[in-house]
């Protein structure tokens, strides 16, 4: 089948893919409210964001939905990301929302003030086994114990690596039990002469997981309190700055500028100025399509534990739904295995299901012509920890972009911009 051609949108980052700018499509108004239709049966309105790519794969899976509950109408609206989290806040409060609606890194901002259904009564009657099914993403969409979300998207960040330059160097290729060291190790050889061994870790998913990798926490899960001014996390993030200003092995801002505009670490490998990179899937489709350069994806590194941000989504049940059972049991076959396989036959993204990541079908699937490693992904799903998706959420990437905006310069170091850091979000975190 037809790849789906996307872009990550780097509103969603731990939110799957993103649309591309062309195609988007808004649809305004018309909350279905899981209404009765005038032809009998049913109406039920399913909120995304994205394109012409994403409504294609929705639209497929809703089609088996229907197939399966005759009865249920079921439309599809797409909203411009940009313009998503504060479209659908405003329909739910105007008694118009959704009855099914996507959710991403802000889920708890909408189930801390009371937009979305609390699902675990509908599970437990349900035969879903969220863990045994979704395996460590099953958490993410919980809020105060209890589950909001399903999830439906959800690939491990990898690894891409220039095969050629690593033949070529007598590198071994990057595997499961890499440390730090050997990351640095690999990324000095392959620097140099206006190349750089690895992409950055400016990019929130890829220093958290050395943060985690390091035994600390952003926000503490226990007590919900910020514990970024730690010996753990500071030592990951000036590691991080490090890779840039003292061994010189990843492009500074700077530097990334100077390759062009809008150049950022997914560019520069796929033009080979950067060897590493550390991304999500949906590289591997354009990769495969350019063949420019020679590549695989191995796993990410590991520290003292394994651990690794995840790009996905997840699907909800809004209060506006006068259907919620029956707006449940389309959750439940969306994120079936026939319910998500669309996901993967169109190249999507990563299904959220592990029988479906470790399935021939993802393994080695139609649309890619290019033999890759895809096995990276179900090898990485055990190691993915839970993100801090707190409902202050908006607020606390603000407050990560303005303590470390120096400090991505090489202006400040990691302990005085993690006790920078610490004081904005303990300043807007409520525990």
């Amino acid at each position: 089948m037809k790849l789906l051609e996307t872009t990550v949108s780097r509103r969603n980052v731990l939110a799957g893919l993103g649309a591309s700018a062309l195609g988007i499509i808004t649809l305004t108004g018309c909350g279905g409210s899981g209404t009765a239709s005038s032809s009998g049966g049913k109406d039920f309105v399913m909120t995304v964001w994205g394109g012409d790519p994403d409504k294609a794969a929705y639209q497929a899976r809703l089609d088996l939905a229907k197939a399966k509950y005759p009865d249920y109408n079921i439309t599809l609206q797409l909203i411009p990301n940009k313009d998503y989290a504060q479209k659908v806040q405003t329909m739910i409060s105007g008694g118009t929302g959704p009855d099914i609606m996507q959710v991403a890194e802000d889920a708890n901002a909408y189930s801390s003030k009371n937009q979305l259904l609390a699902l675990d009564d509908l599970i437990g009657k349900s035969a879903l086994d969220l863990s045994a099914t979704f395996g460590p993403v099953a958490e993410n969409w919980k809020y105060k114990d209890k589950t909001y979300a399903i999830p439906d998207r959800a690939g491990a960040m990898i690894m891409y690596y220039n095969t050629a330059e690593f033949e070529k160097k007598g590198i071994p290729a990057p595997t499961a039990d890499w440390t730090w060291d050997d990351l640095l190790s690999a990324a000095k050889e392959l620097t140099g002469d206006g190349v750089y061994g690895y992409g950055g870790t400016e990019w929130w998913p890829i220093w958290m997981s050395f943060a985690y990798q390091n035994g600390g926490q952003i926000i503490d899960p226990g007590s919900g309190r910020p514990t970024v001014n730690t010996p753990e996390v500071i030592e990951a993030l000036q590691f991080c700055q490090d890779l840039v200003f003292k061994h010189k092995v990843a492009p500074s801002k700077v530097d990334y500028a100077n390759m062009g505009a809008g150049v950022g670490g997914d560019a520069a490998f796929a033009s080979g100025k950067v060897m590493m990179n550390s991304t999500g899937f949906w590289n591997i489709g354009s990769l495969a399509k350019q063949k420019t350069i020679s590549w695989d994806v191995a796993p990410v590194w590991r520290g003292q534990e394994k651990a690794i941000a995840a790009f996905g989504s997840g699907l909800a049940v809004s209060r506006s739904s006068k259907n919620p059972d029956d707006a449940f049991k389309i959750i439940e076959f969306m994120t079936s295995a026939e319910g998500q396989k669309p996901i993967m036959d169109l190249g999507q993204d990563v299904p959220a299901r592990q029988d479906l990541q470790s399935s021939q079908e993802f393994l080695k699937p139609a649309w890619l012509d290019a033999t890759v490693d895809m096995q990276v992904f179900p090898d990485s799903a055990p190691s993915i920890f839970k993100p801090p998706f707190i409902p202050e959420w908006n607020e606390m990437q603000k407050a990560m972009t303005d303590a470390l905006s120096d400090f991505w310069l090489g202006k400040s170091d990691a302990k005085a911009s993690a006790a920078d850091l610490q004081k904005r979000l303990e300043s807007i975190v409520k525990a």
